[in-house]
């Protein structure tokens, strides 16, 4: 064992040596210095979501700071070229980046799709990454490392096998305390299986094996040379996990206000008809199921003739087939809750649409349990939506907060709660409602991207030296 221990330390260190080699091999840009490789691993950077907005700030910021920089991409996004993913930031994010980005397009991205685990998926998922990593590596061998995705367990490998300077952006911690609670509490959730919850015997399998990996996770988040974390829900959680206080530093996600902030407010007109609109990815974690379900509740309970009539807009990025099966699913759930005529389905649209269903609408509907930070909610405030969020998270503790001792907004926690603050919303006279609407988007410019390149930068810093 110990002589096979040596030629593996051995293997490794020529490993790194090869790399090393090949990084000084480079050739020189136009001012004869090498440039510096910082590389965003990012294997859905075509996604359309908060994560790629995130993504595409921090490669635009670092190239209006740094000069000597080029930005490179891992992404399994194959079906796309750089020059449509790039456009895609643009029309989706209204991001333009300064200069070219390099993409590295990986073929192992299948190693970290969920569908692949229906067990162990967390450890499944985990060493998947390690072997996406190792070709992403191979391909491309950056200065500067940055996970911005939440694949932890490739930190550790550019760090020691790559000989890089590592950072991570993380919007969400893979496993969380909260995790560790549902399990212990034998809750029914969905990642938490009935039948797992209805045995002791598994529960107890369950958590152990949650424990382990916890440790794991702590183990390779702790060798990261820079941390950033979305919200402070997220910092709690990274800090309890990883035990690297020093180098972690709240960055709160980038979310476009400004392209918000032209929608005029004013007192609603009368109207014939009154739009709730959800913005999120179709992801079970993000419980469309309970937006619908809710939806159908305060329907059902509406006096006809009453009130003008109510329709839920849906607007969501679908990433394959798995969330394409998703919303199919949502839509049978309305037709048997009997509110298809009222339920609208906007699937990957572009930017100028979905500010459009904003501007026209009255609440804005985020329901997902423990969100990490949900750039959804900012956005939906700063178009002057009346926000109803869950009462978790990020939400909770960093964005439907007051702001200068006002409402900025309603937090519900189930089907009921949702219902009856809907329809508490739309009993508000119109005036009130005014006054929630700008008191939240007075309390959103701490999102902005100005405020994301600011502190971006301050955190990253220590990478470049």
């Amino acid at each position: 064992i110990g002589i096979l221990c040596i030629c593996l330390v051995v293997l490794l260190w020529g490993v790194r040596l090869w790399i090393q080699r090949k990084k000084q091999l480079r050739s020189a840009g136009r001012d004869g210095k090498r440039p510096l490789l910082v590389a965003f691993f990012h294997p859905y950077c075509n996604a359309g979501g908060g994560g790629e907005r995130v993504l595409w700030c921090a490669i635009r910021t670092l190239q209006k700071k740094y000069r000597n920089v080029t930005c490179v991409v891992y992404t399994g996004d194959k079906d796309a070229t750089g020059e449509e993913i790039v456009e895609g930031a643009f029309r989706r994010f209204n991001i333009k980046l300064i200069h070219p980005v390099k993409f590295v397009f990986l073929e192992k991205r299948f190693l970290v799709e969920a569908s692949l685990y229906p067990h162990f998926t967390l450890l499944g998922q985990s060493l998947g990454s390690v072997f996406l990593g190792w070709e992403a590596l191979l391909k491309c061998a950056p200065d500067i490392y940055i996970d911005s995705m939440g694949y932890a367990f490739t930190i550790p490998l550019f760090k020691y096998l790559g000989g890089c300077r590592v950072g991570c952006y993380v919007h969400y911690p893979t496993i969380s305390t909260d995790m560790l609670s549902v399990v212990r509490n034998q809750d029914t959730r969905f990642n938490n299986a009935a039948f797992i919850t209805s045995s002791p015997l598994f529960s107890k399998f369950k958590l152990v094996y949650y424990y382990f990996f916890a440790f794991m996770y702590g183990l390779v988040g702790s060798c990261s040379d820079v941390v950033m974390v979305n919200s402070s829900w997220t910092l709690n959680h990274i800090l309890s996990l990883w035990r690297v206080g020093a180098c972690t530093s709240v960055v709160y996600p980038p979310c476009d206000v400004q392209a918000f902030l032209d929608i005029p407010l004013e007192v609603e007109k009368s109207t014939s008809e009154y739009s709730i609109v959800s913005v999120s990815q179709f992801r079970p974690e993000k419980d469309h199921p309970l937006q619908i379900r809710a939806f159908a509740k305060l329907m059902k309970e509406k006096r006809v003739g009453q009130q003008p009539s109510l329709k839920l807009i849906l607007i969501g990025g679908c990433r394959n087939q798995q969330d394409e099966e998703r919303v199919n699913k949502l839509k049978r759930l309305c037709e048997e809750l009997a509110v298809s005529d009222d339920v609208v389905f906007r699937i990957n649209i572009p930017f100028e649409e979905l500010k459009r269903h904003l501007a026209e609408a009255t609440i804005g509907l985020h329901t997902m349990w423990n969100e990490h930070f949900g750039i959804g909610v900012v956005e939906c405030m700063a178009a002057g939506t009346i926000i109803l969020a869950h009462n978790s998270g990020g939400p909770k503790l960093d964005i439907v907060v007051r702001h200068e001792g006002r409402v900025t907004g309603f937090l519900a926690e189930d089907e009921d709660s949702y219902a009856e603050t809907m329809a508490y919303i739309f009993s508000l006279p119109p005036e009130k409602r005014l006054e929630i609407r700008e008191s939240a988007r007075r309390s959103v410019h701490r999102f902005s991207d100005q405020h994301f390149e600011d502190t971006f930068l301050l955190s990253v810093e220590p990478l470049f030296k």
